[in-house]
């Protein structure tokens, strides 16, 4: 094998941007001349990976919304296999993203490119037939929840569970006080963090529910600060149009990224279902999670679903821990008073905080090493 071998690699959104750079960072000691090539984001282009396309092009959420750009979506696919055929990487990575890695990778596997999808598609949640279309795609699935490799072993399909980087990264981050040091802001007074989404998509349905619900925060805490970091300039400024829409002496300080350091010094998060509720259990933050999608697109995901929970803090924990306020629900009163209840509770912080801080330790798990130890051997190294 030589030295310096091209991998192909595809993240779809914010979160497979940021596990996309630090898989690139972990094998990078062992493959200093190796090539990174596909479609990624801004963290993984940081980290040298060459992006073809812009990864926003696949950041779409749901089946409806899906459908207006599938003509799109699929000619990227076309010519990404057409090229990785043409050019044959040494290997390709999928992070996520699965309806669109899987057939890409599929059809790279059928051409005897070696595939490994990282991040298992939710087969335990929904939709739990995909295993079998998994298993003709990848050559290794690597999960990150330690209880989905069972579930590949048991069908047969070969996985390696490396944990999740965030938890080693995470583990690290400062105090609350000690954040709100660094950010220079007060020490005293409540902080809550909004996150609306890291897609144009989620920000639009969620942006003036959480500026909405802000306002009644501060209507019982009439010195709250709070902290908006947003993923792009696309959404912040759907996020700053929405804000100028509600009048009102909000004291809303919008972030450029630092979504970490914005949750790290708030006493709450109020945020949208996704990676970010995990981000904020490893940072032992209690939240408020909400969420909004078109109805046909919820009713159907529901009928295919297994379980109760769509937050990750709760899906680990196997029960509800944190309050999960969706479609009709997702009311700026409900989101309010769920974060005004955290806010008024110290104790009931107090508990989140020991059931966070084991599910820190149960995801810890030096992922960079088992990174290298999983991929390497693909490479023939």
């Amino acid at each position: 094998m030589s030295g310096s071998p091209v991998i192909g690699i595809v993240a779809g959104e914010t979160s497979g941007d940021l596990l996309g750079a630090h898989f690139i960072r972990s094998l990078r000691p062992h493959l200093p001349g190796a090539r990174f090539v596909g479609i990624a984001g801004p963290r993984m282009q940081a980290a040298g990976a060459e992006s073809l396309f812009p990864m926003e092009k696949l950041a779409v959420r749901g089946y409806v919304e899906a459908l207006r750009h599938i003509n799109e979506i699929l000619g990227i696919r076309r010519s990404l296999a057409q090229q990785f055929i043409t050019q044959p990487p040494a290997l390709f990575v999928g992070i996520d993203a699965p309806d669109f890695n899987l057939g890409l990778e599929r059809r790279l596997l059928s051409h005897g490119i070696p595939t490994v999808h990282y991040v298992s598609p939710s087969i335990w949640a929904w939709r739990g037939e995909r295993i079998h279309k998994i298993k003709r795609a990848v050559s290794k699935m690597l999960t990150v929840f330690p209880f989905e490799a069972p579930l590949y072993e048991k069908a047969g399909v070969p996985v390696a569970y490396v944990g999740h980087p965030l938890a080693d990264r995470l583990a690290t981050m400062p105090s609350p006080l000690e954040m709100r040091l660094q950010l220079r802001l007060p020490t005293q007074t409540p902080i809550v963090a909004l996150l609306p989404g890291s897609r144009v998509s989620e920000v639009k349905q969620l942006a003036d529910l959480f500026i909405a619900a802000a306002a009644r925060i501060a209507e019982a805490f009439t010195d709250t600060v709070f902290l908006v970091p947003m993923a792009n300039r696309e959404t912040k400024a759907l996020f700053e149009a929405a804000l100028y829409r509600h009048e009102g002496g909000l004291n809303v300080n919008i972030m450029f990224g630092h979504s970490h350091e914005a949750m790290a010094a708030s006493d709450v998060v109020l945020l949208a279902s996704g990676t970010a509720t995990l981000e904020a259990a490893l940072l032992k933050r209690p939240m408020v999670i909400a969420y909004r999608i078109p109805g046909l697109t919820y009713w159907m995901m529901r009928r295919r679903g297994y379980i109760d929970h769509c937050g990750l803090p709760n899906i680990l924990a196997g029960e509800t821990i944190v309050p999960e306020l969706l479609q009709k629900n997702a009311t700026p009163e409900k989101l309010a008073d769920a974060v005004l209840a955290f806010l008024r509770d110290s104790k009931a912080c107090e508990a989140l905080h020991e059931r966070f801080q084991k599910m820190s330790d149960d995801l810890r798990q030096d992922t960079s090493q088992r990174l290298v130890e999983a991929v390497l051997p693909l490479l023939g190294r």
